[in-house]
């Protein structure tokens, strides 16, 4: 197995430390915003994004009129994270404590008892703090009169689970909130995209929120004391994933397992209990049964016993046993394996966690991001944390291999997402201004800036894109098809910078106008291509150079123009290239062009008009044009091209006869 992406951390010690006020760096940051009305922050699993939750909200009831609060969370056991916390001990004004009958997650009441007690703590005089679950809160406040909802505020937990569709009942009740209530809202997430591609929040609704509150997951990772790096990687197998487990599960090492859902491909040879025996079986033999806890004791083949969990069961009680346990663990050695299916991600904490194995495909990139945030957290005694994703691999005999390239695809996207999200960001100016002679305060050179030839200025519209909605973004630029088509197609570099991505950005941003957009294109493709990249030098001349592809470039020479002509994919297609066998990257690239076979559109048909056939004709004297029956893939789709600005010609001249 190569690891597509490999991180590196400084281990500054700057995310865990606290101030005065017992407050960690994100948690400060919130803080310091706390008198904005709306606020959006985004940041990553194990950021303290509970513990910033309860200093604004007591700040808010203390000093700004506010009179009641009510954080909702998405699954009922998250709400654990609210649960009564001493703060006044590490420097805050008060603890945050909650009365048992308003923590409606620990509640075990029906779903229409938490609807009566949420109304009723809106009724109640002296009643200030409540905890519940989105859908709960969401019951509740069917109907309810907007006047009880002024001065209350809202905190919502993984607020990515709203949206701008109308029929996301999470994202009408924050328009609710916005348009007919004077609340305050505090909307926290650690992966503000969706899988499904629509929007959190309408643009109109989103400015409310600006400027949005960013602690990226570099930032988190980097400012740890013991975690020092992050590999993402994939295996590839065919047939029956579980002849791969014992290729890629280290039983050294703390490690939590995803099996695939029953109802995919990868998971329907065989029921998900069996799959979970099988797995006892490739680790060693079960010797004990803790029931009390729902516990298997394995004893592996060299004579270790491990203590493993299995999520999977559906039993209540048995579930029920593992998840108190999980919940009361408090040692390195509570815990060795975790196998599960759709639980243990977004919310589960287990700090000791070093390597995560997703079996399978998750056309979810919001489920990936909080699968890789359970082995992220920072402990003693682990260094390194790893994500795995077991990938089926396309083969030419079988029956829906187009489908199997196309969540292929999606999976390698996925992996080249979670690079954009953790690994260190560059910052591109059209000119780095130098420091003022004299001025102390700007001696000090900008940290990871480049300057780029002709990079386009930003105005205000565009720089807020960039600085607030660039992950956003590219996430949604990875989950296109014909940019998952590119990654390990044999597209022309141009394609993507030039065609691809600026029809996502009009797509995303329709009120840009040309201007605009190519100011976003030139620092979206920038970002993607340099992502995780060092400057490497000064060599003997003084030289400093960047690897963008596979080509070094000297920072001196770094010029928008170049940038498009390289195929920011490059690096994922040479990692992805030796890891399969040649038959296998055959097949995946004659399904790829297959597709592209049935479409073009009139942008890829000028571009490959206008740049790649004056090639084509130097490099085949004699000839006038391609033939859609050629062998080579470029030379095939200029044919098409061809064939598109003709149907473009008659149709122009039939509608002016």
């Amino acid at each position: 197995m190569e690891n597509l992406v490999n991180i590196e951390y400084a281990q500054t010690g700057k995310a865990t430390n606290v101030d005065d006020l017992g407050m960690r760096e994100m948690q400060a940051m919130v803080y310091e915003q706390r008198n904005r009305q709306y606020l959006l922050v985004k940041a990553p699993p194990a950021s303290g994004k509970s513990r910033a939750m309860m200093f604004v909200a007591l700040d808010k009831l203390a000093n700004q009129g506010v009179k009641k609060v009510i954080v909702a969370v998405p699954q009922q056991n998250i709400g654990r994270s609210f649960k009564d916390t001493p703060l006044k001990k590490f420097g805050f004004f008060e603890d945050w404590t909650i009365a048992p009958y308003w923590n409606l997650c620990l509640n075990a009441g029906s779903e229409n008892s938490k609807k009566s007690i949420v109304r009723e703590f809106l009724d109640h005089p002296s009643a200030t703090k409540l905890v519940c679950t989105h859908a709960t809160l969401l019951n509740a406040l069917n109907g309810i009169d907007a006047r009880k909802l002024d001065n209350v505020f809202f905190g919502i937990d993984e607020f990515h689970h709203g949206s701008a569709d109308e029929n996301n009942r999470l994202g009408t009740l924050i328009r609710r909130l916005l348009n007919q209530t004077s609340a305050h809202i505090l909307a926290m997430t650690g992966s503000y995209f969706r899988g499904d591609a629509i929007p959190v929040m309408r643009p109109e609704d989103e400015v409310k929120f600006q400027p949005t509150i960013n602690y990226n997951y570099y930032q988190q990772l980097n400012g740890y004391r013991w975690l020092k790096s992050l590999g993402i990687g994939y295996h590839f197998f065919q047939g029956n994933y579980l002849t791969a487990i014992p290729e890629v599960l280290d039983t050294h090492k703390k490690t939590l397992i995803h099996i695939p859902r029953p109802n995919s491909k990868t998971g329907a040879f065989m029921n998900k209990y069996d799959q979970v025996a099988e797995i006892l079986k490739y680790i060693g033999e079960v010797v004990d049964h803790d029931f009390d806890n729902y516990l298997y004791k394995v004893k592996t083949p060299d004579g270790r016993i491990l203590t493993i969990g299995d999520l999977v069961e559906d039993k209540a009680e048995c579930r029920g046993a593992l998840q108190s346990y999980l919940q009361r663990m408090n040692s390195r050695d509570s815990l060795d394996i975790l196998i599960a299916l759709g639980t243990a991600k977004e919310g589960f904490d287990w700090e000791w966690c070093e390597h995560c194995i997703t079996v399978g495909i998750r056309s979810s990139l919001t489920e990936v991001v909080q699968i890789i945030g359970r082995c992220t957290r920072d402990c003693e005694g682990k260094t390194h944390a790893q994500f795995t994703n077991l990938i089926p691999c396309p083969d030419a005999v079988q029956d829906d291999v187009a489908m199997a390239v196309n969540d292929f695809l999606k999976a390698i996207s996925a992996s080249l997402l979670m690079e954009q999200v953790m690994a260190p960001r560059w910052n591109f100016k059209t000119k780095i201004d130098e420091p003022e002679p004299g001025d102390p305060k700007k001696l000090k050179k900008p940290k990871r800036v480049i300057e780029v030839k002709g990079l386009p200025e930003l105005n205000d519209k565009t720089k807020a894109i960039v600085e607030n909605d660039l992950d956003t973004l590219v996430a949604t630029t990875l989950s296109d098809t014909n940019i998952q088509k590119a990654i390990i197609g044999e597209d022309m570099a141009e394609m993507i910078t030039e065609v691809y991505i600026p029809k996502i950005i009009r797509d995303t941003y329709p009120d840009l106008n040309e201007e605009e957009v190519e100011a976003v294109r030139a620092h979206t493709v920038l970002t993607i291509a340099t992502q995780g990249k060092q400057i490497i030098g000064p060599d003997d001349s003084g030289n400093k150079f960047i690897k963008m592809a596979n080509k070094f470039i000297n920072l001196d020479d770094l010029d928008i123009n170049l940038i498009s002509e390289i195929n920011p994919f490059q690096r994922a297609y040479e990692v992805i290239s030796k890891s399969l066998t040649p038959e296998t990257l055959r097949t995946i690239q004659y399904v790829i062009e297959d597709k592209r076979t049935e479409s073009i559109t009139d942008e890829e048909a000028i571009l490959l008009f206008k740049k790649y056939f004056p090639k084509w004709k130097e490099e085949n004297p004699g000839k006038t044009e391609p033939l859609i029956t050629d062998g080579d893939p470029t030379a095939r789709r200029i044919a098409m091209a061809i064939e598109r600005l003709r149907q473009i010609k008659r149709r122009k001249l039939s509608e002016q006869q």
